[in-house]
């Protein structure tokens, strides 16, 4: 089942195998998609779906050098080619909308200031144009300026579709800002978007009814990581985490989202599979974060109705061909990771497709 086809949103897809949203700043200081992400991306439009690595909505909300944005009209050149490429190799591809957060520096922003739902910093260092940096002390956000925050996922949403993209991932996972408001480790806050669940995943609720209401609910997804505990968002009462993530999946619901993609160790686990069941929608699964997803592995989750498709990161970065490979039951080419976060082709663009 894993390469029968399967409908998400009004897309048909020729397979249920899911690019995972890999950050791989090739993008240069501008934040501009170029000819070897074209390539990067065209490379790999076999997949089921190519969900893009995230893209920062304003310049304040960029969180690692080498990102690319959903800003400038050179940037959205940028993806245009990239869309173009990858729909000309008949494939699919979301662009995923990532503010930062308080996951980022100033140096990094280019002097833009570090905004959060709280003014907690993150225990850790964070890649910067001038080398490794302590994460700051983030600015928390008043409630008068949510409404902007909001209109900066719409309005990259918006450039998103007109660059060609089939749809948009919304990032409310691993501790970016969305995130942020989901869990008390980085929101304290005593106004309407803070202290009970309800509150806490209220802001995630309106930025999800807001891109809906500007592109469709068909060209809407989002991605959540509950307990993932990363980048300072820790979850660690489960009582608390079931009942926040209850309340955002029933209000998402509704909105009939084209899925719903969920990072979680245990995917068989009583919690994914409950928020799978209330979403009652096209539900998406990634395991590999800590360990790579294996082909049996991916089998098994479609096979046993536990996912409707199989988000994959690692083995999609080595091998541009995966989906032949696994099917066919070929050698797999394996990751260097140290090639992950660096510039130019190696690592890339540079693994082989199998030769016969």
């Amino acid at each position: 089942m894993l390469f029968s086809p399967m409908t998400l949103g009004e897309l048909e897809l020729p397979n249920r195998l899911v690019m995972a949203p890999l950050t791989r700043v090739r993008s240069g200081k501008e934040g501009i998609p170029g000819p070897l992400v074209v390539e990067h991306y065209r490379q790999r439009a076999s997949l089921g779906l190519i969900v893009s690595e995230g893209t920062y909505p304003s310049r304040a909300g960029r969180g690692f050098p080498g990102q690319p944005g959903l800003v400038t009209d050179e940037q959205l050149k940028g993806w245009a080619d990239v869309t173009s490429a990858v729909h000309a190799e008949g494939g699919r591809i979301f662009a995923q909308v990532m503010h930062a957060g308080r996951v980022t520096h100033e140096d990094t922003t280019g002097g833009y200031e570090v905004v959060a739902p709280s003014a907690i910093a993150i225990d850790g260092e964070t890649r910067t144009y001038e080398g490794k940096k302590p994460f700051p002390v983030p600015r928390a956000l008043t409630t008068d300026e949510l409404p902007a925050i909001l209109r900066e996922f719409v309005t990259a949403s918006r450039k998103a579709i007109d660059a060609g993209f089939d749809g948009v991932e919304l990032h409310s996972a691993n501790g970016y800002l969305l995130h942020e408001f989901l869990t008390p480790a980085g929101n304290q806050r005593d106004d309407i978007y803070g202290g009970s669940p309800e509150n806490r995943a209220l802001f995630v609720i309106e930025v999800a009814k807001a891109v809906v209401d500007a592109i469709g609910a068909d060209r809407v997804g989002i991605r959540i990581s509950p307990e993932h505990n990363v980048q300072g968002a820790l979850e660690l009462d489960a009582a608390d985490v079931r009942e926040t993530y209850g309340i955002l999946v029933d209000a998402l619901a509704p909105l009939k989202l084209a899925y719903l993609s969920i990072l979680h160790k245990d995917p068989t686990s009583e919690l994914v599979q409950d928020l799978r069941a209330r979403f009652n929608g096209t539900f998406l699964i990634n395991t590999g974060f800590g360990i790579v997803t294996t082909r049996d592995e991916a089998t098994a989750l479609v096979a046993d109705g536990h996912a409707d498709a199989v988000v994959v990161g690692r083995p999609a970065i080595a091998n541009p061909d995966l989906v032949r490979r696994w099917r066919e039951g070929l050698p797999v080419n394996e990751a260097d990771p140290a090639t992950f976060y660096t510039e130019g082709a190696v690592g890339y663009t540079d693994y082989p497709a199998y030769q016969n």
